[in-house]
């Protein structure tokens, strides 16, 4: 009976959610939608333009400097699923890392399926999916709260290598590797007349075969964190 109770107080739960999801979702079109009405300037038909666009050339053209961290090799038209990565080749005193950058190069691109793409591009096998959660604070904004950026982490491999791989898409407060999450907040963004510019991001570490990647988090969470660090600074 407990148990019938609870599952019905669950449910009254999720409906509630529902209205107040909705609730809030029609008063931010009314929001968005009365006064372009009133005045006939809509506010989807006059597109924000990217702020940072020269930013966002410039990372996909020289990648970027990573403290702790020593470029070895950059290439910066790597095509991937239609699309054109930078990919560096960094490491510190005993590791080395892949890194593939995707940033976005006009207003109207967005994120996609940049993980299938890289998935077919390597033909790797997957396995040990989790979702690696960190946060990020600039010391030059000391009175902002630390962005909360959540990651895919999983372990790869090919018949020759094994791999631990972090992947996200980076905006200037936060990150995250669902496409939807980017789409609410450009849509936030908007609302003020701005875009939520992105960076695809994906590294690949080197690992012994068939080894845990738990082994390599506390590495992957520091680097994973001082890129974001790097592109909320100097691209966003």
């Amino acid at each position: 009976m407990k148990q019938i109770i609870s599952a019905q107080k669950l449910l009254q739960r999720y409906q509630l959610s529902k209205i107040v999801v909705l609730v809030f979702l029609l008063v931010l079109v009314g929001a968005v939608a009365i006064p372009g009405y009133a005045t006939g300037n809509w506010p989807w038909t006059n597109q924000p333009i990217l702020a940072n666009l020269k930013q966002l050339k410039s990372l996909r053209q020289n990648g970027m400097t990573l403290p702790g961290w020593k470029e070895t090799r950059l290439q910066n038209n790597v095509v991937i699923g239609g699309h054109r990565w930078l990919v560096q080749e960094i490491k510190n005193h005993q590791t080395i890392a892949i890194l593939l950058l995707l940033p976005q190069n006009d207003p109207k691109n967005q994120p996609q399926v940049e993980w299938l793409d890289i998935d077919g591009f390597h033909r790797w096998q997957t396995d040990s999916h989790r979702t690696l959660r960190f946060k990020v604070k600039l010391a030059t904004t000391p009175d902002k709260p630390p962005s909360t950026i959540e990651a895919r982490f999983f372990r790869s491999w090919t018949p020759q290598q094994t791999f631990a791989v972090v992947q996200w898409y980076a905006w200037p407060n936060g990150g995250s590797p669902a496409t939807s999450r980017w789409f609410w907040e450009d849509s936030m963004a908007r609302l003020s007349n701005r875009r939520a510019s992105w960076v695809a991001v994906s590294i690949i570490l080197p690992i012994e075969a068939q080894s845990e990647i738990k082994i390599v988090e506390p590495l992957l969470e520091s680097l994973s964190q001082t890129v974001q660090a790097q592109l909320m600074a100097e691209t966003f």
